[in-house]
């Protein structure tokens, strides 16, 4: 059974990352029509202008209450490039996880303290991590604060642990073979990012129980492909430069690869033995929470909610209200920089059995500037993401289907932020 759908998978992947003209069906064009808010439709119509690509994604169960997905397209390609930003957090904290996972070393978790040395010009120390309960950094904290409200560092400290050659030749291995991770968030240099820290897993007394030594990555990587956006851009000395910002270098995934790896984590049986992620239960269980939870049910870190509202991380629900419907999780990855907006999302409605997965992207950048912090969000591309995804939400509300999902799986359990907590909530983060 599964077989059939893993073929149609394979089949569509390989013919779609040949795509050199946007795929756009006629179905999903003609959901997005129904909706006649300005903006939505400003933006559909000029889909180049944007830089626009949406994946919506039907999940319909089977008696036995398997899944099977179909994907529809407006102006997807593959080789259109969008800045991923803060999605590559999403295959960094699965990589992380695995490696653990293979490293099989007694007493090391993804709870496991770690501390990380400077080994290479411009490396950062870490030691202590004051967002977590016992002030120590581990993978599991990383994450959290990777997906609850998209921090930066803990994406540079998994960088750091998995290495800059293992996180791309891993993914290649497992058939995502278009992604390139090469950018740690920090301002470094090509050669500065080929290197990663000495990190060493310790017990909360100092005791080393594992000692990971600095790597260089000597795997060269294909920038052929130039890639160059805007008429001018800020450098790193805040002067004007008039020409287009380069972005050949820069981390580069598609959009159907980025869906691809959260549905592999998300719906394992569902996708090749080859695209899963060396996991175990608890380690699944542990991103769906992550993945879903908001910011209000955190203590740890502890956020403030006025700025990092439920609704901070997920761009088809962020409306004026900030709240979240009761009766949905919407388990997703953002991403926003240089003007361009991610949402990478498996939206659950235990109420109304509804399920589906959407993925988009949107350019808003009007100077055609980049780097001077004067982007479109706010007035086009926040509003055009949830109309977007009310538009879907609505169609899926109202489609039949066969057989109703049974979605218990989805019903986690999750943190509750302790209203006797009287320490200071974070307000100024680096995300």
């Amino acid at each position: 059974m599964y077989r059939s759908i893993v073929c149609v998978f394979v089949l569509f992947y390989f013919n779609s990352s040949l795509t050199a003209q946007p795929k756009t069906d006629q179905y999903l064009s003609r959901i997005l029509a129904g909706n006649t808010d300005a903006v939505f439709s400003k933006v559909l119509q000029h889909p180049e202008t944007y830089r626009l690509q949406i994946i919506y994604t039907q999940i319909n169960r089977d008696r036995h209450n398997i899944p099977h997905f179909k994907n529809y397209y407006f102006h997807y390609d593959s080789l259109l490039y969008f800045n991923p930003a803060s999605v590559v957090k999403l295959p960094l904290a699965f990589l992380s996880l695995e490696k653990l996972n293979r490293l099989k070393m007694k007493g090391v978790t993804k709870y496991t303290p770690m501390q990380f040395d400077s080994t290479y010009t411009g490396q950062k120390v870490l030691f202590k991590d004051s967002t977590a309960a016992n002030s120590f950094p581990s993978i599991a904290q990383f994450i959290k604060r990777a997906f609850l409200i998209s921090e930066n560092d803990p994406y540079n400290r998994m960088y750091q642990f998995v290495g800059q050659q293992a996180i791309n030749s891993n993914l290649h291995q497992k058939g995502y073979r278009d992604i390139r991770i090469t950018r740690q968030f920090m301002n470094f240099t090509p050669e500065q990012n080929r290197h990663t820290n000495a990190i060493r897993f310790i017990k909360e007394n100092g005791t080393t129980l594992y000692y990971q030594p600095p790597a260089y990555n000597t795997d060269s990587f294909d920038f052929s492909h130039i890639i160059k956006l805007g008429k001018a851009y800020y450098n790193r000395n805040d002067s004007l430069i008039q020409e287009p910002f380069d972005f050949t270098m820069h981390n580069n995934l598609s959009l159907l690869d980025i869906q691809g790896l959260l549905q592999s984590v998300l719906f394992p049986a569902s996708v090749p033995k080859q695209r899963r992620f060396q996991l175990t239960k608890d380690d699944y269980h542990f991103l769906y929470q992550y993945l879903s939870q908001y910011p209000s049910e955190t203590s740890y870190p502890k956020y403030d909610t006025a700025v990092f509202y439920d609704s901070y991380a997920k761009f088809f629900f962020q409306d004026s209200t900030r709240h979240m419907p009761a009766q949905l999780r919407d388990f997703n990855k953002v991403g926003w920089s240089y003007g361009f907006l991610t949402d990478v999302s498996y939206v659950v409605d235990f109420k109304n059995k509804v399920e589906y997965m959407l993925s988009a992207t949107v350019y808003v950048n009007s100077d055609s500037v980049l780097n001077d912090n004067r982007y479109d969000y706010e007035n086009i591309g926040h509003p055009f993401l949830y109309q977007l995804g009310q538009t879907i939400y609505q169609y899926e509300l109202k489609r039949k289907r066969k057989y109703p999902p049974d979605l218990c799986k989805w019903k986690l359990r999750y943190d509750h932020r302790n209203v006797m907590d009287k320490r200071p909530s974070l307000k100024d983060v680096d995300n």
